[in-house]
């Protein structure tokens, strides 16, 4: 019975080890799937957004971009847009955030694939936007490049992969 009970409480401790070591050192994987659900977050807005928190968003969602990022999408209405380091991307989240009274963001199929090296990595992503006052959803296969800079995953690249029909 002790050796039963001995055997139990051994498992569960490696069990409890398991869960704390993904819990304290998460995959690189996780992380980046974290990281864009955090970006779609901060790149969604809601009407009546209070000015400073709408402009710290904008900083915030920069933030998750490498400093010489270069981003290349389709954008309904506006055609191919292109953009190049942070101080842009804030300046087109804010313009945004101006043009528009709310936008949502979504990422609800993102495909991650880690290079060997662990410094770099690719993902797939099926993005859904839907800006105010539109009754369809935007649905673009877009590219995010990812590169482990300082020990924090930042994007580096974005393109649309392809642009709806």
């Amino acid at each position: 019975m002790k050796m039963v009970l001995r055997l139990v409480l051994l498992a569960a401790l490696i069990a409890a080890g398991v869960w704390l070591w993904t819990i304290l050192f998460p995959s690189p994987e996780k992380i980046i799937r974290k990281r864009l659900a955090q970006a779609a977050s901060e790149a969604s807005f809601r009407s009546g957004e209070n000015p400073l928190i709408s402009a710290a968003r904008a900083e915030n969602l920069a933030s998750r971009f490498g400093t010489n990022v270069q981003i290349n999408i389709n954008v309904p209405e506006y055609g191919r847009q292109e953009f190049v380091g942070r101080a842009e991307i804030a300046q087109a989240a804010a313009g945004v955030r101006m043009r528009l009274s709310s936008l949502k963001v979504e990422f609800p199929d993102v495909s991650v694939t880690v290079a060997p090296d662990k410094q770099s990595a690719v993902a797939d992503v099926a993005m859904k936007v839907q800006a105010a006052g539109e009754k369809d959803i935007n649905v673009q296969e877009m590219k995010f490049t990812f590169q482990k800079i300082g020990g924090d995953w930042l994007i580096t690249r974005v393109e649309t992969v392809r642009a709806p029909s």
